[in-house]
């Protein structure tokens, strides 16, 4: 009676799955709803949403990842905690508060390991991808003894993880080709207060911004044996202290071929960057302070969102002509922006609208809106194949 059973509930199961509707990963993405703990799978082909998951604790500053199958989401949480959520079955696959309070995490080159930043306790935990069982704790204590908030941690070749210790004033290298037995390099005195890093799309250039003082720590990682050097010291809130309403994101920085164009902290600006010799090559006028600085996958365009109480407007870029296009308001609070794969769309969460409004790259029209509460992130699956996303 017992085979009999198995069999019958094997049948039911298989039944249940011819009868599902197949479809890939690759059009699909999730908005973070950061006042209800909760996010939306969202299909960009037809920009429409797919469901719900709920019950994801503290998003008010979240991040993710996707799996290297684009089929798993690893959200990070501010409470700690960190969610494996599935996007075909739209629900929680396995969910862990780690730490106090975490700022965000990465997945490793071969998709087997998800690191995690913690600000509280600081350090750096890593997990299996699969299980999410616990394979490295690694405490962020400076040489001053002390230990340090961690920021910045982005994925990089050779299956290392790289991270910045804010009050240490650290960057350090983590090589987990074995995993259990991580190699770690330290970068001591690279200056005062790392607040945000990102890697440049090649996975070479680690950038670590300084809250303490103008200018950046980069680290070239085919050079390791160089050590970090100073870059950009015009970077940072100038020779005039003024004031910061929203510290720009670094991973927000558009790379345009051989340039990057940054955000220019505390100032109206973005700021044009030659990527050979890591020197400012120009400065483009905007229309407040710049947030995130997001680059069209061709290229051609940049589009720029702003911090209050001036968020309410986003602006575009010819990258060319280094010229301001075109100027709109789609809605109060826009705080983040993501094109498609191939860049025909661009989605903006409107935060106090309680919406997401999509748009049309080239002609700049409106193609349609979707409700969400208190949207912030917006994450599309072809970050699952990009160094540092």
């Amino acid at each position: 009676m017992r085979l009999l059973s198995g069999l019958f509930a094997a049948l039911l199961l298989l039944q249940g799955c011819a009868n599902a509707p197949l479809r890939g990963t690759g059009d699909l993405g999730v908005v973070i709803e950061r006042a209800t703990g909760s996010v939306q799978v969202v299909d960009t082909t037809q920009r429409s949403s797919l469901g719900k998951i709920t019950s994801l604790g503290d998003l008010s500053h979240a991040s993710l990842n996707f799996s290297r199958d684009a089929r798993y989401a690893y959200v990070f949480g501010r409470d700690g905690g960190l969610t494996k959520i599935d996007l075909l079955l739209q629900k929680i696959v396995k969910r862990a508060v780690q730490a106090g309070n975490s700022i965000g995490g990465a997945i490793s080159q071969d998709g087997k390991l998800i690191a995690v930043a913690n600000y509280e306790p600081g350090g750096v935990k890593v997990f299996d991808a699969t299980s999410l069982e616990l394979v490295a704790d690694i405490p962020a204590v400076g040489e001053n003894g002390k230990a340090s908030k961690v920021i910045g941690l982005v994925d990089a070749p050779g299956n290392r993880f790289v991270w910045s210790l804010f009050e240490a004033g650290e960057i350090w290298v983590g090589d987990f080709r074995t995993p259990a037995r991580p190699v770690l390099r330290k970068y001591r005195n690279v200056g005062k207060e790392p607040y945000d890093a990102m890697i440049t799309a090649d996975g070479r250039h680690y950038l670590a911004g300084l809250f303490g003082e103008d200018g950046l720590a980069m680290l070239d990682l085919w050079n390791l044996d160089a050590g970090v050097t100073r870059v950009l010291d015009a970077y940072g809130r100038g020779e005039q202290k003024l004031p910061v309403y929203k510290m720009p994101h670094l991973e927000g920085w558009a790379a345009t071929g051989n340039e990057l164009l940054v955000p220019a902290v505390g100032r109206h600006e973005v700021l044009v960057v030659d990527q050979g010799s890591w020197k400012e090559a120009g400065r483009i006028p905007v229309h407040g302070q710049p947030v995130f600085v997001v680059a069209r996958p061709d290229n051609r365009q940049v589009w720029v969102n702003f911090a209050f109480p001036h968020n309410d407007t986003v602006q575009v870029i010819d990258v060319p002509s280094r010229k301001v296009v075109h100027t709109f308001k789609p809605g109060r609070a826009v705080l983040h922006m993501e094109f498609t794969p191939r860049g025909e769309h661009i989605w903006l969460s409107a935060r106090d609208d309680h919406k997401v409004l999509i748009y049309d790259s080239e002609r700049f029209d409106l193609l349609g809106e979707l409700p969400a509460d208190s949207p912030s992130g917006i994450f599309f699956t072809h970050r699952a194949h990009r160094t540092g996303l």
